[in-house]
């Protein structure tokens, strides 16, 4: 597939050597102490009174060197694996919004554990989406178990590659816990590990974190799954240049890249962003803008050019309902993406800015994602679907419906929405006249309403619940 690109292939080297001139001329302010030892150990230089790392550019391309160009998300159950980029688009769910739309009332709430567990069904049983990262936090969550209450309610009732983070090593060794009682012991966790962790270490500009670090270097160390996201924001934390703000957050890249490479050359990376330009009109976050597809699309390029898979939150919207705004904002931005030769979307489920999870967001996301596969797939070439023997046996005038081809190629050749209305409008208007919304709604109401064929056996979910007392019940309770 021929992708899009904005650059020649000098100007990409040229955004490299520049990303590289920051790195070794302004530095990275590095918070986390193991951190700044583990760039001094690999040759960066290392102010400890400032905790500015600045790094020669053979550190740099050295960490290059042991770059690898796959990434693997594992699941519970191995049939729903993905590897990037070939698997791509691999679409995942936006994470960690505090809120959800409630399904009955449409009003913004605190969202809970049970939330979480019927997310997980939906996400589970929607073909569109290959990944859940955890869509949301949990209100309901008891003392000392903020990452529990999501973990537990989402790998409980999806067989899916499940993603998410933590707020401190405590919570994430938790976690690592519930994945070696999942998988019947911690070797075979370790063997695979069907928790996928991820991390924005990197905060713009040039800037890391302590605990966001602490994780990521705690499972680089362990061989684990983990990847980090870089998030510029030109003209609050970058400059107000699409392409300084590319420049910027690739250099954060590399210096995220270092790091894990220092640890354990090899240890496979996502290129993964959510680099936006802030509406300077009021200062608001705009992640459904257009630029945040232009910036990635830039991204991607340079991931093309370090051999790494590529993608991060993309297809997001600044509404706050599933509407006209909603759909535009994400479809337009995930097909510029895809065009790029972007492999990973989060782009499933959330409205406002990240702010809210919706139910039928997620259903229409699923629609976008199924379009974006169909996209990917393209034409297959060949002789035989020239066609030409059938064209000259239907001739001029003929009809093709009836045709033993069209029966044996109608559901393979085009994407067959179950949400999206087809029907002329005198049909729609006999069926009530609904909107997009309304017949997600009803479709997740369909699924939900369901037994869930994803759940943990009574027998492991009582291993489990012995093993954390007060455990939230983590089961999907749908409300409709």
């Amino acid at each position: 597939m021929q992708f899009y690109r904005f650059f020649t292939d000098d100007q990409v080297k040229r955004i490299h050597e520049a990303s590289l001139e920051l790195l070794e001329n302004v530095g990275i302010l590095v918070h986390n102490a193991q951190a700044r030892a583990i760039y001094g150990q690999a040759g960066c230089k290392v102010d400890t009174e400032s905790g500015i790392v600045k790094f020669p550019a053979q550190v740099v391309e050295k960490a290059r060197q042991s770059f690898v160009p796959t990434y693997t998300f594992l699941g519970q159950d191995p049939a729903f694996d993905k590897v990037l980029p070939q698997d791509g688009p691999v679409v995942v769910t936006g994470s960690s919004a505090p809120n959800i739309i409630d399904p009955k009332t449409g009003e913004e709430r605190r969202a809970t554990s049970i939330d979480i567990a019927n997310i997980a069904y939906l996400i589970n049983e929607l073909p569109g989406f290959d990944v859940f990262s955890i869509s949301t936090l949990a209100e309901d969550a008891p003392a000392g178990q903020f990452s529990l209450s999501r973990f537990y309610p989402a790998l409980k009732n999806c067989k899916k590659p499940v993603r998410s983070n933590t707020p401190n090593i405590k919570d994430l060794e938790q976690v690592l816990e519930l994945g070696a009682l999942i998988a019947g012991s911690e070797e075979a966790y370790l063997e695979r590990p069907f928790i996928n962790h991820h991390y924005c270490p990197m905060v713009s500009p040039l800037t890391m974190d302590i605990n966001s670090t602490d994780a990521v270097i705690y499972l680089v160390e362990k061989g684990l799954p983990v990847y980090g996201t870089v998030v510029p924001n030109a003209g609050l934390t970058s400059p107000m240049s699409l392409t300084g703000t590319v420049t910027l957050g690739n250099a954060e890249f590399l210096a995220l890249s270092t790091l894990i490479q220092s640890i354990r050359p090899g240890a496979p990376m996502i290129y993964a962003v959510l680099s936006t330009v802030a509406d300077m009109r009021t200062g608001n976050y705009a992640p459904g803008a257009i630029e945040t597809g232009i910036l990635q699309m830039a991204h991607t390029e340079m991931a093309n050019y370090y051999h790494v898979p590529s993608g991060g939150y993309i297809g997001l919207t600044n509404s706050h309902v599933n509407d006209a705004q909603s759909g535009y904002e994400t479809g337009m931005n995930t097909t510029a993406a895809l065009l790029a030769g972007g492999s990973l979307f989060n782009m499933g489920g959330l409205l406002g800015s990240l702010m809210a999870f919706d139910f039928g967001k997620a259903v229409t996301d699923s629609e976008i994602a199924m379009n974006l596969k169909q996209i990917q797939r393209g034409m297959e070439f060949s002789e035989e679907n020239l066609c030409l023997d059938l064209i000259a046996k239907v001739g001029p005038g003929g009809s093709y419906m009836s045709e033993k081809h069209t029966v044996k190629n109608m559901r393979k050749t085009a994407v067959l929405p179950k949400i999206a209305n087809r029907d002329m409008r005198g049909r729609w208007e006999s069926e009530g006249r609904t909107d997009y919304q309304t017949r997600a709604m009803r479709e997740a109401d369909r699924i939900l309403s369901k037994e869930n064929p994803a759940r943990f056996s009574a027998e492991l979910d009582r291993k489990i619940r012995s093993h954390f007392p007060n455990l939230v019940a983590g089961d999907a309770k749908w409300y409709l």
